[in-house]
């Protein structure tokens, strides 16, 4: 039976101590040679290896693409919880190079020896099962409660769960015997034995055995309600290559070709791994095996030897009603993932919203963009999220039951014309990669106040940043986008192509298209001054007033955002305020803090002369999605008057919202004509934000503010209310957008995005 997997190749070397560069350089041999995995055996009680572990971290190390594994782990001297930590360790380290090998323990004598307590073969499978709970256990951070595995050889109570792994580890199970084949069926992801102990097990060369061994793992599979192709078959193997066959893998490439191919075809053998020492050997399977055994597995089996992708059935039997799931292009298939996918709970929502999408389509090009849309318009009736990073305040980058498409493996950026500071960004780059990556050259792109947002999301709505005063919005630095439309075309927009697209793009983007690129125009940022003042706020309407007084008046060097909550029982009220000063001149710094920190008694000062870079590198760089589901409200504020002051006040006072930001705009953000993009309120002085324990409380809070109120900002807002848009967008703003809409989208394929077209 062949089971679909891709073919792939390893190496299996030895983890000498007497030579361990020679060792290290085998490792990055098979990289070179364009292995897959490189393995090595666990024997912590033998002192002529090294410890595997620590080979295994400094190989990741010294390499760039190849996994490591332990072919395998000797569990019963490497604890299980501490185990599925290194494990996770490694793999964010790495980059997603880890998989997982273990064994229920071998040698015994020098097992006990080291500390471990011996136990009998069907022990050593109870305690491997136990294990194998107690790890993914550790991995499944999406999970909430504390982590209690009560086994009779291994036992956790109340464990914290994570890290996470970068990746979807597989645990493969090297076992020989009845009681470990049946277990390798009902949890493990891959068998992994070795031919020569297989051969001594049938007497010949191990391929009857294999084929038993295959056949007791299948129905132990098809027992536990699981598809026996979601066990990968991996084989350890040896032989000799020399000029004229005299036995199995014993002779020229062209006979080793003869003899695994029955393995892959009739077998299902997906992983080959070389056992050898010998660089010769390792390069003449890599040169002269390993392309001629694809070539004869492309000819002979569905798939080929690049595989298909293979789901568990109970993933299956998650998916949500209405998805043709089967229908999912091609070039997408193999990043797609659905509900019972354990990347799911990864990508089902942002930073801070949930979600439970029916689908997440992953697209790595333009191309894949148009295929991801053309898959949206088959189901008109299924809401479409558009995600690029995944802060997704809004809650419309995500959904329940619906198409997401997660852009997040768009993420390129690159200098095209140092001399005009013009960058080509793609949509999933997020605002700290985007910041690293232009901070040598001592420019930035004001992006908000969170380094973990995507570039797509805030560079179509608008823009908000710490560098808005002194560059406009994001939408203001941007010169070109290429975006694919509803009807799957790639069109490049700037001012001299597609001029009325361009305009509607800035400002309104999501109803329009997805954007895959941004060229966007950096500004010459070198040091700035940032600091960050925790004040009294017993006398909220004065502290509110002033502060936008001195905003206001500040020259355009001067951005800054004001952040307070509800009471706290027991705690003074305080405000925090956080200030960026685009100047590395410690006196003009001073000078622009100081009317703000004369407002009100000071509880907390951190003021510093750093980048625009340390300031954005807030975020985890690895992405948070939370359970949550956070309620906003937006607007746009010409100006902090008393009146709005007190109205804001008694919101505060009222204890329902527990986020308060106030966002200084004016500046640079004025000097763009009101017509010029899609984001029309260019008179606001200020963006204000809240967040609230339910819709109805904030929304009761909130009211009373709106009606100070010029418009809103949409990215902040959850209300789905009609009425949301005509505040957004001014009515002769809002005419044209609806216009730009019907012919770009007339089938409103991207109504899932504060819709325009709502009345």
């Amino acid at each position: 039976m062949h089971y679909g997997h891709r073919l792939e190749l390893g190496t299996f070397i030895t983890p000498g101590a007497a030579q361990p560069s020679a060792t290290v350089a085998l490792a990055q041999l098979s990289e070179e040679l364009g292995y897959d995995v490189v393995t090595f055996q666990d024997h912590p009680y033998q002192p002529a290896f090294l410890d595997t572990w620590t080979l295994m971290s400094w190989v990741a190390a010294q390499t760039s693409r190849i996994r490591v594994a332990a072919n395998v782990h000797n569990l019963p001297l490497r604890p299980p919880a501490v185990l599925a930590r290194s494990v996770a360790s490694l793999d964010l380290l790495s980059g997603g190079r880890v998989d997982l090998g273990l064994g229920a323990g071998v040698f015994w004598d020098a097992i006990e020896a080291m500390g471990a307590k011996r136990l009998t073969p069907g022990e050593g499978v109870t305690a491997l099962e136990e294990a194998i709970d107690i790890i993914r256990g550790v991995w499944a951070t999406h999970e909430r409660s504390l982590l209690r595995v009560d086994g009779t050889f291994h036992r956790v109570d109340g464990a914290k769960r994570g890290p996470a792994p970068a990746h979807d580890v597989p645990i493969w199970l090297g076992a020989l015997k009845p009681r470990m084949l049946r277990l390798v069926g009902r949890k493990a992801d891959g068998w992994l034995p070795s031919l020569s102990y297989l051969a001594q097990d049938d007497g010949g060369d191990g391929t009857r055995a294999f084929a038993r061994g295959n056949a007791a793992i299948d129905e132990a599979a098809e027992a536990a309600g699981r598809d026996p192709r979601e066990v990968r078959r991996l084989l350890n193997i040896n032989g000799r290559f020399t000029p004229v066959r005299r036995g199995f893998l014993d002779g020229p490439a062209e006979s080793w070709v003869e003899d695994l191919l029955p393995l892959v075809v009739e077998q299902g053998a997906g992983t080959f791994i070389v056992a050898s020492d010998d660089p010769n050997v390792l390069r003449e399977f890599a040169q002269d095996v390993a392309p001629a055994l694809r070539d004869a597995v492309d000819r002979e089996v569905p798939g080929g030897s690049a595989g298909v992708r293979v789901r568990p059935r109970a993933s299956l039997a998650l998916r949500r009603e209405g998805v043709a799931y089967d229908d999912v292009p091609e070039s997408l298939r193999e990043l797609a993932v659905e509900p019972g996918d354990r990347e799911f709970h990864r990508l089902r929502g942002g930073y801070m919203r949930g979600g439970s999408p029916g689908l997440v389509l992953r697209p790595r090009s333009t191309a894949e963009v148009a295929d991801a849309l053309a898959f949206a318009r088959r189901h008109p009736d299924l809401d479409l999220g558009v995600r690029s990073g995944g802060h997704g305040i809004s809650g419309r980058s995500t959904n329940d039951g619906g198409l997401v498409l997660d852009l997040s493996r768009m993420n390129k950026v690159e200098v095209l014309d140092e001399a005009a500071r013009l960058v080509r960004v793609e949509p999933g780059a997020r605002w700290m990669d985007v910041a690293r990556a232009l901070s040598p050259f001592g420019w930035a792109v004001t992006s908000g106040d969170f380094g973990g947002v995507g570039v797509g999301g805030l560079a179509t709505a608008g823009g908000v940043g710490f560098l808005s005063r002194s560059q406009g919005l994001t939408i203001d630095r941007v010169r070109a986008v290429e975006i694919v439309l509803a009807d799957g075309s790639v069109v490049r927009a700037s001012a001299d192509e597609n001029g009325e697209l361009f305009w509607g793009v800035r400002g309104a983007g999501g109803n329009l298209g997805v954007v895959t690129s941004f060229e966007i125009e950096a500004g010459e940022v070198g040091e700035v001054g940032w600091g960050v003042l925790t004040q009294d706020f017993s006398d909220p309407v004065d502290y509110l007033v002033r502060w936008g007084a001195v905003v206001e008046s500040a020259p355009r060097d001067l951005t800054s955002f004001l952040l307070t909550g509800a009471p706290r029982a027991g705690q003074p009220p305080v405000v925090q305020t956080m200030s960026m000063v685009v100047s590395d001149d410690a006196e003009t710094i001073v000078e622009r803090l100081q009317p703000i920190a004369a407002i009100s008694p000071l509880y907390g000062q951190d003021v510093r002369l750093t980048t625009y870079e340390a300031v954005i590198a807030n975020a985890p760089e690895e992405g948070h999605v939370s359970d949550g589901e956070p309620h906003s409200r937006s607007g746009l504020l010409e100006h902090v008057t008393p009146d709005f002051a007190r109205a804001a006040a008694e919101a505060l006072a009222s204890g329902e919202i527990y986020f308060f930001q106030i966002r200084a705009l004016g500046g640079a953000t004025a000097d763009v004509p009101a017509e010029a993009t899609a984001f029309a309120h260019r008179g606001a002085q200020f963006a204000v934000s809240a967040m609230g324990r339910s819709e109805e409380s904030l929304e009761r809070v909130w009211a009373p503010l709106r009606e100070h109120m010029v418009g809103l900002y949409a990215s902040f807002e959850t209300s789905r209310d009609p009425e949301r848009v005509a505040e957004a967008f001014p009515p002769a703003t809002l005419e044209r957008l609806r216009a730009l809409k019907a012919e770009v989208d007339p089938d409103n394929v991207f109504r899932h995005n504060f819709d325009v077209t709502a009345r």
